[in-house]
């Protein structure tokens, strides 16, 4: 039977010399996995239509052996080119998606999460790239599977807690209007690495990049 969604690809990986692995991220099916047969070939029906971030309603036969199902059909919606221009933005979207995968687990419905990963790539390109950009992304996904941390319970200092509270409520479009001090990131940062690393039992590497973005 061939399903129908929409989806945003967190990750391609090579499978064969022609095909690949393609992973999504679907507000009604969580994470799925596709094979894209051929997609590596000049003339396949997927070419221009699968990279990372990419947002695309799809199609796909699901398999009865395994949770690595045939991909159809690509309808591709939003591209988010800024997230290639940008080495910041991508280093930023890249942990993103690595942090999703850490936290969640294959073919669960999160459409929280999915609307987490479309806000923050919707805008990309429309403000500044910041380190509390990722602040408020792992505060917002902590807080859809039901981990976020309460601050006021924390050894955090007043200026650090406000931060967070004001990161984790403003749109994003808002998020440049916080200037937290040096002394405030390093604080921040400490904090939620460590409280990521507590609860998911591990923090994607590439985090260190994406704060310092």
């Amino acid at each position: 039977m061939i399903e129908r969604t929409t989806g945003v690809i967190l990750r391609c990986r090579p499978l064969t010399e022609t095909s690949l692995i393609v992973e999504w991220l679907t507000p009604d099916l969580g994470r799925l996995s596709t094979v894209a047969k051929g997609a590596r070939r000049p003339k396949s029906p997927f070419a221009g239509k699968l990279d990372l971030f990419y947002l695309a309603d799809f199609s796909f036969q699901r398999s009865r052996r395994s949770q690595l199902h045939a991909l159809r059909e690509v309808n591709l919606r939003e591209p988010h080119p800024v997230v290639r221009r940008d080495l910041a933005c991508l280093q930023q979207a890249s942990y993103c998606a690595a942090l999703v995968e850490a936290a969640t687990e294959p073919e669960s419905p999160l459409p929280g999460v999915y609307r987490l990963i479309c806000d923050l790539l919707e805008t990309f390109g429309q403000r500044p790239v910041q380190c509390h950009t990722i602040f408020a992304f792992e505060l917002r996904l902590l807080d859809e599977l039901g981990l976020g941390p309460d601050l006021e319970t924390t050894g955090l200092s007043a200026g650090a807690r406000q931060i967070l509270r004001m990161a984790r409520q403003l749109d994003w479009s808002a998020l440049p209007q916080l200037h937290p001090s040096p002394q405030q990131i390093a604080e921040i940062n400490r904090f939620l690495r460590q409280f990521l690393a507590f609860h998911l039992g591990r923090v994607p590497a590439s985090r260190e990049a994406a704060v310092q973005s």
